[in-house]
């Protein structure tokens, strides 16, 4: 398998993991808090960075290089806000900071905010445990993003400085 094929397999894993994200909202009528919608939007940031750097070349060492670090960037934000948010749900209640309002109240005088608002739309209790086959949450997005590094940097060191026409 080649690297760009690496980045597709990221893309795809994005676009399912983010339709889940909108169907555990909207169908199983989950609110999600305001840490779980910046792990949305590091999915969703995650999932276009893949797109991007599977359409740009990868031909040359340096190139992938570029990419593996571009495809990175959000993953590494995105784990770095689950595993916070792990920290929080097993804290005593007494002592779990608040998330602060939700991103819904902060933005809603911000410019095309209809057009973004569903992604947004949530609640700001970031230490509601919700979970999906028994797992919280946050440990489902934590999983992902280090899938997706380890998978990105795997590749990327197996592909490191082929010659690559594909």
């Amino acid at each position: 398998m080649s690297f760009r094929k690496a980045l597709w397999c990221v893309f795809f894993l994005g676009v399912l993991c983010t339709a889940g994200s909108f169907i555990g909202q909207y169908v199983l009528d989950m609110n999600p808090c305001v840490m779980c919608i910046k792990q949305r939007i590091a999915v969703i940031a995650t999932t276009l960075l893949a797109l991007l750097c599977a359409c740009c070349p990868n031909r040359s060492c340096l190139e992938r290089v570029i990419n593996a670090v571009v495809v990175s960037v959000a993953p590494v934000v995105g784990l770095y806000v689950a595993i916070y948010q792990i920290y929080i749900q097993h804290l005593p209640l007494v002592e779990q900071p608040s998330c602060g309002a939700p991103l819904t109240f902060l933005y809603r005088n911000a410019p095309l905010f209809d057009w973004y608002e569903p992604i947004i739309r949530g609640s700001g209790n970031c230490g509601e445990v919700q979970r999906i086959l028994w797992v919280p949450l946050p440990i489902w997005s934590a999983l992902f993003f280090s899938a997706v590094l380890l998978w990105v940097w795997v590749w990327f060191w197996r592909c490191r400085c082929k010659d690559v026409r594909k």
